[in-house]
């Protein structure tokens, strides 16, 4: 059962305040209840694949916002895992709670470095989701210019990292998909591991991700408190205080790097929460109390035309 805790938001250019939170209960409108469909990235085989059994291909989940009349917004949604496996409630249950707020969600089953892949593979794996979102969003009947990211944990870090490296796309590419731009327009990032840095990563993440020895110029390059930040979207940032699994220090070093960019964040940091804890239940049912984080992000989404 959760702690009631204390919230510390943190939003460019706004007053930092200190109200105690409580759990709340969700907006319950009508939501699916399954994915329409399974698509897979690619066609033929993924760049680089391995083989050919399922975590050889990376696919999304459609959930589709119900009872949409216009073109809605969109988000791909990371699970974590450690880079080596995928959390359903950090998946499905997301999905589930962003149709509530009329948002099409896109559940991402990645590669893995438990199955022998490495970066940049998931990199590639996410992008292709957001420009395949982008390319096919008449079918979708999502709107190309409100397509964001969101993950928790190691798929916290995978969604950063689409944010910070995602491309404008190549306008020359024989695939039209890979025309499309792979930069999300927003972020969310749930309890994210941020550093790639031996002393302040989960370590975990790194082995499956980068390998026994990486190169330390890579690790630099995929951390984002030490990362140019000149044309990361506005980010939605949450983690709690005594996280034992990932350090919550990376993340309030990649706010102050976001600030010193002059980039929008909203930052808030629970007193207490174990990690892992998604939205606070599971299974997720609309009518259940979930966490304070939840409204936040809503909140916020809203602002962001999401």
């Amino acid at each position: 059962m959760l702690r009631p805790s204390v919230v510390l938001s943190l939003c460019l250019g706004a007053t930092v305040s200190l109200p105690a939170a409580s759990a709340v209960a969700a907006e319950a409108p009508m939501m699916a209840t399954a994915p329409a469909e399974t698509i897979r990235l690619w066609q033929d085989d993924a760049p680089g694949a391995k083989g050919k059994a399922d975590h050889d291909v990376p696919v999304v989940a459609w959930w589709p916002a119900p009872q949409a009349t216009s073109p809605t917004a969109a988000i791909v949604v990371c699970p974590g895992g450690g880079y080596g496996g995928l959390a359903d409630h950090e998946g499905s249950d997301y999905a589930k709670w962003l149709n509530t707020r009329g948002i099409s969600a896109f559940v991402l089953r990645y590669r893995l470095g438990s199955k022998g892949y490495r970066h940049p593979v998931m990199l590639g794996d996410v992008s292709r989701a957001l420009r395949l979102v982008r390319h096919d969003h008449e079918r979708f009947k999502v709107d190309p210019k409100r397509v964001g990211v969101m993950g928790s944990s190691a798929g916290g870090h995978l969604a950063l990292t689409a944010c910070m490296k995602g491309d404008d796309g190549d306008p020359q590419a024989a695939d039209a998909i890979d025309r499309q731009p792979a930069r999300p327009a927003l972020g969310i990032l749930c309890y994210p591991v941020v550093s790639m840095m031996p002393d302040k990563t989960h370590g975990g993440s790194r082995k499956n991700l980068l390998g026994d020895a990486p190169d330390e110029a890579l690790a630099r390059e995929l951390s984002g408190e030490l990362a140019d930040h000149a044309r990361t979207p506005p980010l939605f940032i949450w983690h709690t205080a005594d996280d034992a699994a990932v350090k919550v220090e990376p993340v309030l070093e990649l706010a102050l790097r976001l600030k010193a960019a002059g980039r929008p964040y909203d930052l808030h940091v629970y007193e207490s929460g174990p990690h892992g804890l998604g939205l606070g239940v599971r299974p997720y049912e609309p009518t259940r109390t979930l966490h304070p984080w939840t409204v936040e992000c809503g909140r916020w989404l809203g602002a962001r035309g999401f």
